[in-house]
């Protein structure tokens, strides 16, 4: 009797099934084992094929490869880029005026919801701020509905979650659900629209909810919002788009059940909406809007719409400054540093007129960002805001391209950041990018621009919720929708080109202009010319056969409790020198400046 003993560098931990503890020492290699038990029997015959045929990844079909098809199954149809589209939507008209639109699409969930032609700039006859109320309001209780945790348990024995956004022309309620339950929640979107209770308390929590929102509005950090509302309403003052989105805190008591129902009656009609749907079937989607929508009474009555406002957008121009004390925002040992905010806008085009896909374009191309960024691709480094505004001057903390675009309108514009005491070369920076837009415009560049326009349309249409919204914007609209496809090929056929003058131009009144660059699809103006004496200014549409007309900048500072700024005005067609001037402190910018602008020279 005697055992083997290990020495301490081969002691090893053994497992109580581990015979060679209790045994003479005996040595088998790995493969030998292998060997000796499936010759046993001891494996399974998984084990013994896999052993046989070492790189197959199964045993069903042990004599076809894994690259041939396997026998007895249908014969694979890939799709094509250039094939029919199969998943075009599909729009019906009912009774009423009600329009219903769906999309079919793969997947287990669907989106669906209704979009009606009521915003903001429809509020020119009541209190500013319904359209925010009313935002608040959705999903509230109902005639079927007791509250709003009834509407969310409904939704959740669906797997559905709700929203609701507005805009200045636009409103929107959608739930994105399992498609199995498209009955319910079209009986539920049905009763939310044109149902809601809107009791007294629901009022009040709204009223809370409004006044905490613009508090939180004038202490973000980032003022984009407030910015964006202020540019439209400089630029469209007191009409349309121009309205305030947000209520405005004198209206917050303004605003009861009464004028709500007076708006709805006027706006919440049949023939301004659009019950869309993405991932269902179009039929089913019609039945259920027979059964919900049509000739159900609404909370505010069934009679007709008689002060509906049909007005125009009539673009102003003018500035709008707001002075904010932020040194108590952001307390600590990093605050956020305070920074003066500027947006500077042009008049574009509504997304009804040809020209929408050039201002697009033209909006990539700017692009930009913040001065932060980790690069790499699909980032817009390489965008002109970029190049020639954040690399080049290290103090800017942001410069970003917007392009806000309605039925009747649009604004281009850009959105800069810098310390308050660089608000002056700010603004100069800023606008002589505008002016750089009439200039040469290289082939890279506007390629890439397009590139970089079809790439984030492609990929925001792969969301479902981003399908359905532009689905319903689409059709209620324009009646119809323009497949990605059909909006890749408009984007691909704009290029850039340079017009010779035609005889008679380049003589006296126009400066002598050589020629002019243009998107050669359709004549897009690239400059702002001739607008009114505001600093905000417009493009115009230059009449066939007429050259563009030289530009002169005039600048004019105004200076209230020391905030500087500088503005832009157009509306000379000839050559004057840079004039500037303040009634709180003479200038020190006065020197000649020469500068080439659309091929001519130009002094400064």
């Amino acid at each position: 009797m005697w055992k083997r003993r290990d020495s301490p560098a081969n002691r090893r931990r053994r497992h109580p099934s581990d015979q060679s503890a209790s045994s003479p020492s005996l040595s088998f290699s790995a493969s030998e084992m292998a060997a000796s038990a499936v010759r046993r029997g001891l494996l399974g015959p998984a084990r013994r094929l896999a052993g046989s045929r070492r790189f197959s990844s199964g045993g069903g079909y042990p004599g076809t490869p894994l690259t041939a098809p396997l026998p007895g199954l249908p014969k694979p149809a890939f799709a094509g880029l250039d094939g029919p589209e199969g998943f075009e939507t599909e729009v019906s008209a009912l009774e009423g005026g009600l329009r219903v639109a769906s999309q079919k699409r793969f997947g287990q969930f669907c989106t669906l919801g209704v979009l009606i032609n009521s915003g903001s700039r429809y509020e020119a006859k009541y209190p500013s701020g319904i359209s925010h109320f009313l935002e608040k309001l959705a999903f509230s209780s109902t005639a079927q509905f007791s509250s709003k945790d009834d509407i969310l348990l409904t939704l959740e024995k669906h797997g559905g979650i709700c929203d609701c956004q507005v805009s200045r022309d636009t409103t929107m309620y959608a739930v994105s659900a399992d498609r199995k339950g498209l009955d319910a929640m079209v009986s539920l979107l049905a009763d939310v629209v044109l149902q809601p209770r809107l009791s007294d308390e629901e009022i009040e929590m709204t009223r809370m909810a409004v006044r905490f929102e613009l508090q939180d509005l004038n202490m973000r950090p980032d003022p984009e919002p407030l910015l964006t509302e202020m540019i439209h309403a400089a630029a469209y003052r007191e009409n349309t788009v121009g309205l305030n989105r947000f209520c405005p805190a004198d209206n917050i008591e303004k605003i009861d059940r009464a004028v709500l129902h007076s708006y709805l009656r006027n706006y919440y009609t049949p023939n301004r909406m659009v019950l869309a749907g993405v991932g269902v079937e179009h039929q089913q989607l019609v039945d259920c809007a027979r059964k919900y929508f049509l000739g159900a009474v609404p909370a505010w009555g069934s009679g007709e719409a008689k002060d509906v406002d049909r007005s125009v957008a009539q673009y102003t121009g003018g500035i709008l400054k707001l002075e904010k004390d932020m040194s108590d925002v952001s307390l600590g040992p990093t605050p956020i540093p305070e920074l003066a905010h500027i947006m500077i806008g042009l008049e574009s085009c509504s997304f009804l007129e040809e020209d929408f896909i050039p201002f697009a374009v033209l909006n990539m191309m700017m692009g930009g960002g913040g001065s932060f960024s980790a690069g790499g691709p699909g980032k817009g480094m390489f965008t002109r805001l970029y190049l020639n505004v954040l690399n080049r001057h290290h103090w800017m903390y942001n410069a970003t391209s917007y392009h806000h675009s309605y039925e009747d309108t649009g604004l281009l514009c850009i959105h800069a950041s810098a310390d308050p005491r660089q608000v002056r070369e700010m603004v100069e920076i800023i606008t002589r990018e505008f002016v750089l837009m009439a200039g040469t415009l290289g082939e890279v560049e506007l390629e890439r621009a397009k590139t970089q326009l079809r790439s984030m349309l492609m990929m925001n249409l792969e969301s479902r919720p981003v399908i359905f919204e532009d689905v319903g914007r689409q059709v209620l609209a324009t009646g119809g929708r323009k497949l990605p496809q059909e909006l890749c090929v408009l984007i691909g056929k704009w290029q850039a080109r340079w017009r010779l003058p035609s005889r008679g131009e380049g003589s006296s009144g126009n400066g002598g202009m050589g020629g002019a660059w243009f998107l050669s699809a359709a004549q897009v103006s690239p400059p702002p010319l001739l607008c009114c004496p505001k600093p905000l200014v417009q493009f115009h549409r230059l009449p066939p056969g007429l050259s563009l007309a030289p530009l002169v900048a005039q600048w004019s500072e105004h200076s209230t409790a020391g905030y500087t700024s500088a503005c832009l005005q157009f509306g000379s067609l000839n050559l004057t020198r840079l004039q500037v001037g303040s009634a709180s402190r003479p200038s020190k910018v006065g020197k000649r400046r020469t500068q080439i602008v659309w091929g001519q020279r130009l002094t400064l």
